[in-house]
């Protein structure tokens, strides 16, 4: 398959290899040479063997061929009348180097880049001017092939410099570039910067110091006491639940066997206002953990179970886990035999436990306990900031592939609506919204990869885009991944039509597991991508979940595979998204919007990669 000239630019040092036979005269132009994008396969395959000796694409495009040559066969010197020179001199005035300039670039989990811009940054006029005469721009033009014109980023050619003379009246595609001093972002010099405060929600923090078992569900002088005459009431939720426990697990009592581990589940309920703004009361310091089996003693999960000792089987301190020092009020479920790998079956779990945490919140909704902190979260239109949405995939298989969408409660059952009778179909919700327990995780999939209900009451990505103000989050829109190809197609094609509208500069894309909903993640980046929007891409690919699909526009990824051997590893929370992940993915955000490209990827999946993006990372937000 020959290289198209849309993407030539992009493989000027890639090795140049005839696609086809190739006889003696052939002036050598884009439509001869392989595309460099499928060599790892070839190569591993055995159908191809590259040179050190052999010449690069940009030292043989417009050369005449000397000598017949067969297919697959790496270009060498001796081929052709000449080659196009690579000694280096100069660029609009400047030395130019392999390095470049202006300091490092995230990566697609791939390496890093340095790239000098045509671009600068002025404070006084508040965006990007064009400098062109200090442009790092490469333009080529070879008249041999109809006048072919390139103008590329000098910082492509990593071991070359290349000799060229400054063209700025060329220059049509900038590169925009980073400096520790200026933001990533571009702004417009015409809108002028301004916040608007939509709405602001308060979470109120009191600290729980024991839980225990009693008569009567109270909370007073840091002790939550829970009735047990709860569970009674529990079990009429629904009939599928044929028996239920409660018990207390203590920070120093971890060692303990639990059954599969189905949610984490904080406790927040709404003391002023609805999901969103108001106020709202947290206990810290305690969470809810869902467990279940079937009367056959089958484990509540589908792609593996975290069933073991729970200090092995939980990834304690990830958002959607318990914490180090949390004590956790375990609800343990028996259903109807049979209904475990139905929606019916995990749901009437939740509903049951869901009663239980209900007297919870009804027992902390007036509370006078002294409040531990306080947390104020608002909505923010930054105008005149780059606009950007998140788009959370989430399950809705049909089978235990479910989750409930904005009920009364933080994080509960009862007045939500779950995302399969909804069509799955996208959903958008304000920031504060998702951080006030907005959506109730149902889903049973691999425990690794799972974001459980606790996990989107403090979703990283969610906190970082609403804190950042270089952005205008606009919102978070949640989107479900059918089982039907036809209807995995429709909802991503709304998921399109949506985000156009919204008029954003940017989206980040996320889905929580791997398989079949990487066929809906990558048509959700397609249809965005094709809309002229850059987005961004956060999933568990690795080693055991690697993109079975893809396409041109899913160029900027994101890995949050936690396991050393890159499996889905059956420790509850593992590999969902931290901080350290939704760091990489708004910086990685933030570089494709500016225009900077962005390097490939690896042709396999390498730990390494990840570590040295995560350290470019960490030095730009250290600055």
């Amino acid at each position: 398959m020959s290289i198209t000239k849309e993407t030539l630019g992009k493989h000027l040092t890639d090795p140049a290899i005839f696609c086809c036979q190739r006889k003696k005269g052939v002036v050598i132009g884009a439509e001869d040479l392989e595309d460099p994008s499928i060599f790892d396969d070839m190569v591993e395959s055995g159908l191809l063997t590259l040179s050190k000796d052999g010449l690069t694409i940009v030292q043989v495009l417009g050369r005449t061929l000397t000598k017949d040559c067969e297919a697959l066969k790496p270009i060498m010197t001796e081929m052709l009348d000449s080659v196009n020179e690579v000694s280096g001199e100069t660029c609009a005035g400047k030395e130019m180097t392999s390095e470049g300039s202006a300091g490092e670039e995230i990566t697609g989990e791939a390496r890093t880049m340095k790239a000098r811009s045509g671009e600068v940054y002025d404070e006084k006029k508040t965006g990007w001017i064009n400098e062109r005469k200090n442009s790092s721009m490469i333009h080529i033009e070879i008249d041999k092939l109809e006048g072919l014109k390139l103008d590329i980023p000098a910082s492509i050619f990593k071991n070359l410099s290349v000799s060229v003379t400054e063209q700025p009246e060329q220059m049509e595609t900038p590169v925009m570039s980073r400096s520790p001093e200026t933001p990533v972002t571009p702004k417009s010099p015409e809108t002028p910067i301004s916040n608007k405060v939509i709405r602001t929600l308060t979470k109120k923090y009191y600290k729980v110091k024991e839980v225990k078992l009693g008569i009567g569900t109270f909370f007073e002088d840091g002790v939550l006491t829970i009735g047990e005459s709860s569970i009674g009431m529990a079990l009429k939720a629904d009939p599928l639940v044929k028996e239920l426990k409660i018990d207390i697990i203590s920070p120093d009592k971890r060692h303990i066997h639990t059954e599969t581990i189905m949610d984490i589940c904080p406790i927040s309920t709404k003391v002023e206002g609805k999901l969103g703004e108001g106020v709202s009361h947290v206990l810290d310091g305690v969470v809810f953990m869902l467990t279940g089996v079937d009367e056959d003693g089958v484990q509540v999960h589908e792609f593996g179970s975290s069933e073991g000792y729970l200090d092995e089987k939980m990834a304690f301190g990830r958002p959607g886990c318990a914490d180090e020092e949390d004590i956790i009020i375990r609800v343990h479920a028996v259903l109807q035999r049979g209904t475990g790998m139905e929606r019916r079956g995990p749901f009437a779990a939740h509903s049951a436990e869901d009663v239980i945490i209900q007297e919870v919140r009804d027992a902390i909704k007036l509370t006078k306990e002294p409040m531990e902190r306080e947390e104020v979260c608002e909505d923010v239109r930054r105008t005149g900031r780059p606009r950007v949405v998140l788009v959370k995939e989430i399950m809705g298989q049909g089978a235990m592939h479910d989750n409930v969408l904005c009920p009364t409660e933080p994080a509960g059952i009862h007045g939500g609506r779950k995302n399969v009778d909804l069509g799955n179909v996208p959903v958008m919700l304000t920031p504060n919204q998702v951080r006030d327990g907005a959506i109730h995780a149902l889903t049973c999939i691999g425990p690794a990869t799972k974001e459980m209900t606790r996990h989107y009451f403090r979703e990283p990505l969610v906190e970082g885009l609403a804190e950042d103000t270089e952005l205008n989050l606009v919102g978070v829109i949640f989107i479900g991944s059918p089982q039907v190809n036809d209807e995995k197609m429709y909802v991503s094609e709304r998921l399109g039509t949506l985000v156009e509208t919204l008029d954003v500069a940017g989206a980040i894309v996320t889905t929580e597991g791997f398989g079949n909903n990487h066929i809906d993640f990558a048509s959700h980046i397609e249809q965005i991508g094709m809309r002229g929007i850059p987005a961004v891409g956060v999933s568990f690919c690795a080693y055991q979940g690697q993109l079975v699909v893809g396409n041109k526009y899913m160029d900027a990824m994101i890995e949050i595979n936690k396991d050393q051997q890159g499996f889905e590893n059956e420790i509850a929370g593992c590999s969902s998204i931290t901080k350290a992940d939704a760091d990489r993915a708004i910086l990685m955000l933030k570089t494709r919007m500016s225009g900077i490209p962005i390097e490939a990827a690896d042709h396999k999946w390498n730990a390494e990669v990840i570590e040295r993006n995560q350290k470019i990372v960490d030095e730009v937000l250290t600055r």
